[in-house]
């Protein structure tokens, strides 16, 4: 066997094993629909409950917020996604919540 082949398996190697580890985004807590009401709840109440969000955008030409986070479980991952599109008063307009945590699954089956 050659060195360079040798030295490519090994970057390789230890490429794949980095990335399995690998988080995207920022932790936050699942929402419950008890905690936000369209056309009430603010963006101020939003970072209180969920921390700073992970991107945000224009969505129709409504200002949206989105959390994110993704983290390895076994041989998949696991991710949950937080929405929320404001009123030009920067209250709730709409929201939506996906997530293949286990305990997402419990809590909303």
């Amino acid at each position: 066997m050659s060195r360079g082949w040798l030295l490519g398996l090994l970057v390789v190697a230890l490429a794949t094993s980095s990335c399995a580890g690998l988080r995207v985004g920022r932790e936050f807590p699942s929402p419950d629909a008890a905690q936000i009401k369209a056309n009430t709840t603010d963006k101020t109440a939003l970072l209180q409950l969920f921390g700073e969000p992970y991107q945000i955008g224009i969505d129709s030409g409504d200002l949206t917020w989105r959390w994110f986070y993704a983290q390895p479980s076994g041989s998949t991952m696991s991710t949950k996604d937080f929405t929320v599109r404001f009123n030009a008063n920067g209250t709730v307009k709409s929201y939506s919540f996906t997530s293949n945590f286990p305990e997402d699954f419990r809590k909303l089956r």
